[in-house]
């Protein structure tokens, strides 16, 4: 218990200070800020899921400490409880019978996908009543913060008229910042708690610390509820004011999600194919310069429970060449 004990505050000690990091204003403490899930995620995963809780409380509480406590409530809000969940559902197994063996059937990586997606979703509707407790109160609130930035940034003084570069009206583009952040922050908030959750199960496997197999990425799959969930957060996307708002934000977070299940999908599929270099390479590409082609990937994901494209494209591998008599 001791030892759980240590590991868990130093755990948080170290999360802490990752997120303190942000205070400094350089580029690599935005890296590092990005890394603040990890102690917690390793604690959890490397070592119990309590450890894993005692160094969320911790970084929280040392940060509450240092700094006030809407920091304590905010860091639980946004990093503690997402990161400790996380953890605790990576080593969450049961156990089932196989003939007359009982082997331990280990929470899935498609569930933990769909978990980081909620997660990440509702914390950042948890943050909206800080800001607003109706659409345009919070709009408003968003577009005065982005334009004291701009104003920063710009050099131009208050009472002053804002000026972009490109003669862009300041108007439009606060009004577009205000629209679009709060998905993005969720989308942020979603893939660093999944890249940070990668990283800890890496590390836990390379030190032979990691409890749970290590899973295949390409044969991902999602809850069967989860196509329904889907279909009513878009359908609550139309509502007006703030429940229009965090339907959003939920159907944003799943949407990446059918993207990540869309990529495993083709690097499954494409596994055995002699140009699975040159289409991976194009699908990527065109992803990263163009964007929309996410958009496919995510239809292949969400078309692939009922047509299950691993299954009908994956082929056989190529037989191994036989050695010259």
């Amino acid at each position: 218990m001791v030892q759980i004990l240590s590991i868990g505050i130093g755990a948080g000690a170290a999360a802490a200070l990752l997120f303190a990091t942000l205070a400094s204003g350089s580029a690599f403490s935005i890296f590092l800020f990005y890394l603040t899930p990890l102690p917690i995620l390793l604690a959890g995963i490397a070592w119990s899921q309590l450890a894993g809780l005692i160094a969320a409380v911790a970084a929280a509480g040392f940060l509450g400490y240092a700094l006030g406590r809407w920091f304590f409530i905010s860091f639980l809000v946004a990093i503690g409880v997402p990161a400790y969940t996380l953890s605790y559902l990576a080593l969450l197994a049961q156990t089932s019978a196989n003939g007359r063996d009982e082997t331990l059937e280990w929470f899935p990586a498609g569930g933990l996908i769909i978990a980081a997606a909620l997660l990440a979703a509702v914390a950042t509707a948890l943050t909206i009543p800080a800001l607003g407790l109706d659409l345009d109160t919070y709009r408003n609130t968003l577009k005065d913060g982005f334009e004291r930035v701009l104003r920063a940034q710009t050099g131009t003084p208050a009472g002053q008229p804002l000026k972009l570069p490109g003669g862009r009206s300041a108007d439009e583009v606060l009004t577009l910042l205000a629209v679009v952040m709060p998905p993005f922050a969720a989308l942020m908030s979603m893939g660093t708690s999944l890249f940070n959750l990668w990283l800890a199960g890496r590390v836990a496997r390379m030190s032979g610390r990691l409890k749970r197999p290590w899973p295949d990425l390409h044969e991902i799959r999602f809850p069967n509820f989860t196509p329904i969930v889907f279909a009513i957060v878009i359908s609550l996307t139309f509502l007006p004011g703030i429940a229009g708002l965090i339907a959003t934000l939920f159907a944003a977070t799943l949407l990446l999600a059918y993207v990540l299940l869309g990529f495993a999908v083709i690097h499954k599929i494409t596994a055995h194919m002699n140009a699975r270099l040159i289409i991976l390479s194009a699908v990527w590409a065109a992803v990263m310069f163009l964007g929309w082609p996410l958009l496919a990937v995510a239809l292949i994901g969400l078309a692939d429970p009922i047509f299950d494209f691993r299954k009908r494209f994956a082929g056989t591998p190529p037989a191994p060449n036989k050695p010259k008599k």
